[in-house]
């Protein structure tokens, strides 16, 4: 696989969501998780989704557990989570795993196209992937998406 447009997830509702759908859109990725001190970046991520989204943003969720059992909950239970609390609106994916031998083949890409630290260490790891389906940047969890850091990260993808 050589651009992240090569891979697929599946939604919180079961529906297909192949990434070449979203061919020459720039994307931010993070693996979430409901139960976590970071999960509050929902809200940031939420307002990322809605500043830009109109520029051709895709802000993609991935709810994963391999971090401290902090995402125990189904697809329904995670929606209802990311809706009720934080008004998530932008595409959430069902849950994978993001490392090891059985993480979700994007992540396994990302690892690699980004080195050794870039795979995910937590959870609200993000990838931003240029228009071209190149991993661009990566963020860890600390990095907040209202972060100036972040932020000019994104005005970047953007071409701003």
């Amino acid at each position: 696989m050589s651009s992240a447009y090569d891979f697929s997830f599946e939604t919180l509702q079961g529906q297909p969501y192949p990434l070449k759908d979203l061919s020459g859109r720039p994307l931010v990725v993070v693996n979430t998780a409901s139960k976590c001190g970071f999960t509050p970046q929902y809200k940031g991520l939420e307002a990322l989704w809605r500043d830009h989204k109109e520029s051709g943003l895709v802000v993609i969720g991935v709810p994963s557990n391999d971090f401290g059992a902090q995402e125990p909950g189904s697809a329904d239970e995670i929606s209802a989570f990311c809706e009720l609390n934080y008004g998530v609106d932008f595409p959430m994916m069902a849950k994978v795993h993001v490392k090891g031998a059985n993480a979700h083949p994007f992540f396994k890409w990302a690892g690699s196209q980004g080195g050794f630290m870039a795979s995910p260490k937590w959870n609200f790891f993000k990838y931003l992937v240029g228009k071209d389906g190149q991993l661009m940047e990566w963020f860890s969890s600390i990095t907040a998406p209202e972060s100036e850091k972040f932020q000019a990260a994104i005005s970047k993808l953007l071409g701003r």
